[in-house]
């Protein structure tokens, strides 16, 4: 019955930093760990089988004005391993409107967050699910205590959500013969998520319900794989995917000698961060029009100025160099002795070096005091003590709080073992493509969209998102290789925020609108 409580509590809060074990996770004798695998992430067997368990309460939540019922259902699913043997339980949290008069035609959307190796937690507490988290706006949250509030942009009017966390991260484990290793790579993590999916809607009767896939991150470049997966292994069609902080080839990101492409694309993220805390002269008046200055120099006079190497004359240089230092604020000199080539760890150490500050890759609208000033390069990312301490704090004063409850056990929030022991191996078509740390699974959304002419796409940026910035993200969709009306069925969609787009509220509450907006409008019959 405490394990029970356990997930009631879950279900209620919002699943954030809940610190129950797994009720999954019962009397499991020690094993030996996986042979390519360390002993602190190898799974114990199971003395007996594990089973599925799911525990709802009920609530409302007021929306648009109106009241909406709806059940919260926490608990884990077993997965198995192809062959009928158990291989992982599953944690995740589902909001269902019990106010729809056919529930089996009304949307429901699946809904990660990324790293690979990050639990659901973001995209609940802090954007759509029903209860939200209150942190300042590029600031630190401070000290406790932090507060919880009902979330006016929950998505429950539109549709039901279900949060999942991957295995390896919140409750979600390897069972029986299995290790969390087993799941922690593109295709294996996809194939997982997949049976989740395939499970959910056979016993919830949600086969004909208009079906999202909405991930951050590398939630997104999972979406791109678990999407075609779904639609070509497994026969579930999608009306549409929300792509939030998109990175779906890896290659525009990796700044590697002799690979200019990463300067050019990450060059309208420097230019809006620097715009941002005011550094230009003259200051520009309007973001976006200044940004679109700045794209048409990346891909021409830039992308020109790079492609020359070791031949590009010492004037022309300079000259390169005096354009780029007025888009980032940036001192020429500095730009030229990079050889104008700035990546993203030196601009964030670099432009506020005389502040004594270093800028935040997921946010740069956060920065905070550097440990060593003479430092290259960002030595830490200023959002993580920024808001961890509060998400984490409120959702468990949540927990002794309003239900009474307290333990000392440890939901996963981030797995830096899955992060570290990824296999980024991926095959799309037949073909095994990209390398380690590049990746690209532009082929697997392209194959999704044409084998499934109804099937669309949003992608959400945040302008001073250094992880995933917003020009690589363009530079993805408009490289797909989509026939011409294919291509209209992406929407791109920009925010004045960073990686997690929900923290800058007047964002998030767009955000909301837009994603609503999407699943109302595909969410009717196209036949």
């Amino acid at each position: 019955m405490k394990r029970l409580l356990r997930f009631v509590a879950m279900a209620a809060c919002g699943a954030l930093v809940v610190t129950a074990p797994h009720p999954a996770a019962q009397a499991r004798a020690p094993r030996a760990a996986h042979p390519a695998e360390p002993a602190a992430m190898a799974a114990p067997a199971s003395a007996s089988a594990p089973k599925d368990l799911a525990v709802t309460t009920d609530h409302t939540i007021q929306l648009d004005g109106r009241t909406i019922p709806y059940t919260a259902t926490a608990g884990s699913m077993v997965l198995d391993d192809g062959h009928g043997a158990p291989a992982a339980a599953m944690s995740y949290v589902a909001y269902t409107s019990t106010d729809v008069t056919d529930p089996a035609t009304r949307p429901v959307a699946f809904l990660y967050d990324g790293g690979p190796g990050f639990a659901s937690i973001w995209i609940n507490i802090g954007a759509f699910g029903p209860e939200r988290v209150v942190v300042p706006d590029a600031a630190s949250g401070g000290a406790p205590p932090y507060r919880m509030v009902a979330n006016e942009y929950s998505l429950l009017d539109r549709t039901d959500l279900v949060f999942l966390d991957p295995v390896g991260t919140g409750f979600s484990h390897a069972v029986g013969q299995a290790h969390d290793l087993d799941f922690w790579g593109v295709d294996p993590d996809a194939r997982s998520l997949a049976q989740f999916i395939r499970k959910y809607i056979s016993r919830h009767d949600r086969w004909n319900s208009p079906k999202f896939l909405l991930g951050l991150s590398y939630g997104s470049f999972r979406s791109a794989v678990l999407g075609n997966y779904l639609q070509s292994h497994d026969n579930i069609s999608l009306n549409g995917i929300v792509l939030i902080s998109s990175m779906l080839d890896m290659a525009t990101k990796s700044f590697r000698p002799g690979a200019d492409l990463p300067y050019e694309l990450y060059l309208p993220t420097y230019a809006a961060t620097a715009w941002y805390h005011k550094l230009l002269n003259p200051q520009p008046p309007d973001l976006p029009a200044f940004l679109e200055q700045v794209r048409t120099f990346a891909r021409t006079t830039y992308a020109a100025a790079l492609m020359e190497g070791a031949g590009l004359s010492p004037a022309r240089k300079q000259a390169i160099a005096r354009q780029l230092a007025q888009y980032t604020g940036l001192p020429a000199d500095y730009i030229v002795a990079a050889d104008l080539r700035v990546d993203v760890s030196q601009f964030l150490a670099e432009l506020q070096r005389s502040r004594g500050v270093v800028l935040s890759r997921l946010d740069s609208r956060y920065s905070g005091d550097v440990y060593d000033p003479l430092s290259e390069t960002a030595e830490y990312d200023p959002i993580r003590p920024a808001i961890y301490g509060a998400f984490t704090a409120a959702f468990h004063t949540c927990l002794t709080r309003d239900l009474k409850f307290e333990t000392d056990d440890t939901y996963v929030v981030s797995s830096p073992d899955a992060a570290r022991s990824w296999d980024w191996g991926h095959a799309a078509r037949g073909e095994r493509y990209g390398g380690p740390g590049q990746p690209n699974v532009g082929p697997d959304l392209q194959q999704a969209l044409v084998t499934n002419p109804d099937l669309y796409i949003q992608v959400d940026n945040g302008y001073y998102d250094f992880a995933t910035p917003f020009f690589a993200t363009e530079f993805t969709m408009n490289h797909l290789g989509l026939p011409a009306h294919l291509q209209d069925h992406i929407s791109l969609q920009y925010y004045q925020s960073g990686h997690m787009i929900w923290l800058h509220v007047p964002s998030l509450a767009r955000l909301s609108a837009n994603v609503r907006a999407f699943f109302a409008a595909h969410s009717q019959p196209t036949r």
